[in-house]
């Protein structure tokens, strides 16, 4: 089944509750945390309505291994703490899109990309 990587990338500072929730339910508690969801219609909607705080994108077998050998406590884990990438999210800052070239949003398959730079 094909896995989504969720990294949570602003902080919960001045939020509505309601994207509080989501992201409390997604179980990001940190900035720079990533987890890894089944791509079902349920998870695209919660990923969906916390896009403005959350970059995210297709998770391929290569950087889901190289996430729990570096980062896994355990074999199933899903919740990962990452350093800060190198070279940042993006040449506009984590206030813009990623398609306008900011750090926020779908990256499709450069989700990789950051993963392994925050390893």
């Amino acid at each position: 089944m094909a896995k989504i990587a969720v990294i949570l990338v602003r902080g919960m500072i001045n939020v509505k509750p309601d994207i509080r929730k989501t992201v409390k339910l997604l179980n990001l508690s940190k900035k720079n945390t990533c987890i890894v969801l089944s791509d079902t219609e349920q998870n695209k909607g919660m990923v969906k309505k916390v896009k403005d705080y959350v970059t995210y994108g297709p998770l391929d077998a290569e950087t889901e291994k190289l996430l729990l050998e570096k980062r896994g406590k355990d074999k199933e884990a899903t919740v990962f703490q990452l350093a800060p990438p190198v070279k940042g999210f993006g040449r506009k800052g984590i206030k813009k899109p990623f398609n306008v070239g900011g750090g926020l949003g779908d990256r499709k398959e450069h989700i990789n990309e950051l993963i392994k730079r925050m390893i």
